[in-house]
């Protein structure tokens, strides 16, 4: 417990738990937009287990996520199943309204969450690692005490998302954004990137208008079957 009296251990834990609360606003919104399709009952569940076993993700992904990085086509294929889940979370908002309202499985929008924060998280947890200099104590309490700020995160999201429901769309479109940025970051791009810089937020673009635009489409095909 020597540990807990040292300077570097609480500047350290201190920069993963900032480190975490920049970037898990992307796995709060898909936490959220998951647990949105669920009874308001199981929508409490959702974000905790969801959150939680994200969090042991992301443990686990420490250790091999330089090497899953390295692999060729790894990211296409992880940016490309991020374009479908946003997709897929946009079209089902077109069930989630009415009387009529048909609600998701418990099970379903824990596998999306886990699904979508594998993927998400390659490139989060190499920063988290830096930051804890190979203390592995201080990478699991520094991933443990992000858990609340996710839940958190994810509840306030909820909310939102029943009082404006744009913000659904605007959370489908940051998911097709990061696709975009995962697909074109991929070891196999990594030299037409470096002369084009222009292709990351161009990829990232492209993949949030092609989520909107197809989700959408699908919302309306829904609708008019109705």
């Amino acid at each position: 417990m020597e540990f807990l009296y040292s300077t570097d251990f609480w500047l350290g834990l201190m920069k993963i738990v900032w480190i975490n609360i920049i970037l898990s606003g992307d796995n709060a919104v898909v936490i959220a937009l998951a647990a949105r399709s669920l009874p308001p009952q199981q929508q409490k569940k959702a974000v905790m287990f969801g959150s939680g076993a994200a969090v042991v993700l992301r443990i686990v992904l420490t250790v091999v996520a330089a090497k899953l990085l390295a692999l060729p086509y790894l990211q296409i294929a992880g940016g490309l199943l991020l374009l479908w889940i946003g997709v897929q979370l946009l079209s089902d908002d077109e069930q989630d309204e009415g009387e009529g309202k048909e609600y998701g499985t418990l099970a379903a929008a824990i596998r999306t969450i886990l699904i979508a924060d594998l993927v998400m998280s390659l490139d989060n947890v190499i920063a988290v690692a830096a930051a804890a200099s190979g203390d592995m104590v201080l990478l699991i309490l520094g991933l443990a005490i992000s858990i609340p700020l996710v839940i958190f995160g994810s509840t306030l999201m909820i909310k939102v998302m029943e009082r404006f429901p744009i913000i659904v769309m605007l959370g489908a479109a940051l998911i097709g954004w990061v696709g975009g940025e995962t697909i074109v970051q991929d070891v196999s791009l990594h030299d037409v990137l470096a002369v084009n810089p222009w292709l990351h937020y161009a990829a990232a673009a492209a993949g949030a208008a092609i989520v909107v635009a197809i989700g959408r489409s699908m919302q309306q095909r829904a609708h008019a079957a109705t």
